[in-house]
């Protein structure tokens, strides 16, 4: 933002000072030396405008310099500390469930997760998202991004049945951390979806609870469903392993408010510093006011005008 102004504006007084005594005070050099000088004066010249302006415009570009003109730009030094956050999404045969929203009772788990998914990448402003979707294999249907309207169409585009039938959660975890492993963020996030049971992974779980453990990946787990859908100790393990934590959800607004706690509990930093540059301009008015002088003092000379 630039702005205009004055570092000194009360200097602008002397304007009406210096007016009251051009009007009120006139100089008494005549008399002194030449009293007669007047009607003299008045016979070989004419008092001239020009010489009256030149004055004022001396005058008036010194007290605009002595007020110190300036142009003031603010700038945002604005450094975001955002994170690298993979949606790990579970697509497999059982996400077809409908009555997930009671308002909503013939929409699957899979829209409905959709939904919430977008509603999230929405508040995420300064992160970069990736979506891993999986059921009998795990795919990344989208690399870290911090387009937001690409992963919107990416969500949208995810459809059941793509990527198989069962569920593959460690080799998703796997392709999820082999991803963030390459990431030079400060904060790591993981975020896995289920509704079932690992039952198509080719990684055991012992190997995929080591590599969690080791990573400086922060891992949340999330059940959909009844506990009867999806294995709790099981996702328990995960996020203890990836210093994060479990939630369940059994309709749209449980899930909704998870993805909500996620987002409160991972607050990007946001630093932001204000820079002022002022542009002085006071040189331009000065170099007006001494040309406007010297040329007052000249022609006063030449033309002996008072």
């Amino acid at each position: 933002m630039s702005q205009f102004s004055f570092q000194y504006p009360w200097v602008f007084i002397f304007i009406l000072i210096f007016w009251v005594c051009s009007r009120y005070c006139p100089a008494r050099t005549q008399a002194i030396y030449f009293p007669h000088v007047k009607q003299f004066l008045s016979l070989h010249a004419n008092k001239s405008r020009l010489i009256e302006i030149l004055k004022w415009i001396g005058i008036i570009g010194l007290l605009i310099s002595l007020a110190s003109p300036v142009f003031i730009n603010e700038y945002q030094n604005v450094k975001k500390q955002g994170r690298d956050i993979m949606l790990i999404i579970d697509s497999s045969d059982s996400m077809r469930q409908r009555g997930f929203d009671p308002n909503n009772p013939l929409k699957s788990k899979f829209d409905i997760v959709k939904e919430v998914v977008n509603d999230f990448i929405n508040k995420r402003k300064n992160d970069r998202i990736g979506v891993i979707n999986f059921a009998d294999i795990a795919f990344v249907a989208s690399p870290l991004t911090f387009e937001k309207g690409f992963l919107h169409q990416i969500v949208s585009m995810q459809e059941l049945g793509i990527a198989g039938k069962r569920t593959a959660i460690n080799d998703a975890l796997l392709q999820t951390y082999n991803i963030l492993s390459k990431s030079d963020a400060k904060t790591k996030i993981a975020i896995l979806l289920t509704d079932g049971i690992d039952n198509a992974s080719k990684i055991p779980f012992d190997s995929i609870l080591k590599l969690i453990a080791k990573s400086d990946v922060k891992l949340y787990t999330i059940g959909i469903g009844t506990y009867r859908d999806f294995d709790a100790s099981y996702l328990k393990a995960l996020a203890k392993a990836g210093h994060g934590k479990f939630f369940s959800a059994s309709d749209r607004d449980t899930l909704q408010k998870i993805y909500s706690a996620i987002d409160h509990l991972e607050t990007s930093k946001i630093k932001s510093q204000k820079i002022i540059k002022y542009n002085y301009l006071y040189i331009y008015p000065l170099f007006i006011a001494i040309l406007a002088l010297l040329f007052f003092i000249y022609l006063r000379t030449a033309k002996g005008v008072e």
